[in-house]
Order: C-alpha cells, then structure tokens, then sequence
C-alpha cells in the first residue's frame, strides 16, 4: 500500500505547485495567526485555485471560532478540515467538511479511546507534544506509543524530514505522513528538493513494507 503525503504550511503559490510535482497527495493551508505559515485567506484562494487536480486542500485551524471558519471555507475551494487545538467532536463535526483530529502524544494519551471519541473524524493525526505549541514542533515522539492495529489509519506528523521518513514509514506504517518544517528553508518557505526527498523517502519506505 502507498502512504499519502501532505505537506503543510504551504504559503507561496509556488510551494504548493512543487507539492504537487513532488507527488504530494495533500497540501495544508495553515489559518492560525499565531504560526510562522499563517497564511491568509486571498493567498490560500490563490494557491488553491493554481493546484493541478486531485491534490487535496487541507485547512489547518486551532480553537477557532465558527465564523471565522466559515469566512475561510466561503473563500478558499478546501476539501478537509484539520483540527489542532482543543476542539470537541461535536465542534468538529459541524462545518459541513469532513475533518481529521491532531493528537499530540505523550504518556497518557490513549489512542484508541481518542478514536472512538472522535468516530466522526476522518481520521486522527499524531503529532509531538511541546507545552504551549499546538504543532509544527519540529520534534519526533516515541513512535512505539502508536497502538498498532490502528497505525495504518493515522497520519504521522512530528519532526519528519527526508533524513528520516523512510524510516518512519517502515516502523509505523501509517496510512499518511505530514510535513512541515522539515522541507523549509525558512518558516513557511519551502524548499522544492526537500519535498522532493522526503516524497523519495516515503517511497522507499513503501517499498520496504512489501
């Protein structure tokens, strides 16, 4: 099985286009003011609009009111929601987009029970746990934490970069990975052969899986 790809925090057009070329399934679009990839919401219309087919757009919000979402999903054409923040599943639930839940793990954290709480989700992406940083961290976690009867539904996020995504996809073997700062040059400039890469890395862990 291949795993999907999304790359994230895409604010220049021609980020998301080498993206897409690279083989990336997915981009995200990052709508917290507080982030270095904050981007808003004419520029996430543009790069959206300037995406070759079948690439899909993922909107990133943290504990953000209704009607900002809203503002977002009348302007920008997005296919997913991605919660980061606190949000509860009813709240997830209820903006008419299908949505996956961020988990930031760390001892304690059930997986499973995390699943069954938000059984409206799509699915769940796991990433590292840093106090005061909601995502984008930079940093692995202990991926042995992933129960492994649900690995190959999650999304594996925290710290990856091409120097370690095959291995990430050939322990855990998920069924997605998320990147972020591990393909930049600077916070939210991304650099086209590190996407690359890390698309490479992920093949070959595929290739290690069969």
């Amino acid at each position: 099985m291949r795993t999907r790809v999304k790359i994230c925090g895409i604010t220049r057009i021609e980020d998301g286009l080498a993206a897409a070329r690279a083989g990336a399934d997915a981009i995200g679009l990052v709508f917290y003011p507080n982030s270095s990839r904050f981007v808003e919401t004419e520029t996430a219309a543009s790069i959206a609009r300037a995406l070759p087919p079948f690439i899909s757009k993922v909107a990133l919000f943290v504990n953000a009111p209704t009607d900002e979402i809203s503002a977002v999903l009348q302007q920008v054409p997005i296919d997913l929601i991605q919660f980061h923040g606190n949000e509860c599943p009813e709240y997830c639930a209820d903006h008419g987009r299908p949505y996956i839940k961020a988990i930031r793990m760390k001892e304690g954290i059930d997986l499973l029970a995390e699943r069954e709480r938000y059984d409206t989700a799509c699915g769940l992406l796991v990433d590292s746990y840093v106090a005061g940083i909601p995502g984008g961290t930079g940093e692995t976690f202990n991926w042995s934490l992933i129960p492994q009867e649900i690995a190959g539904e999650i999304v594996l996020a925290g710290g990856l970069e091409p120097r370690n995504v095959q291995e990430a996809v050939t322990t855990v073997r998920p069924w997605g990975v998320d990147v972020s700062g591990g393909v930049e040059i600077s916070g939210g400039i991304k650099d086209a052969r590190a996407i690359q890469q890390f698309v490479t890395g992920v093949q070959h862990g595929d290739r290690n899986n069969h």
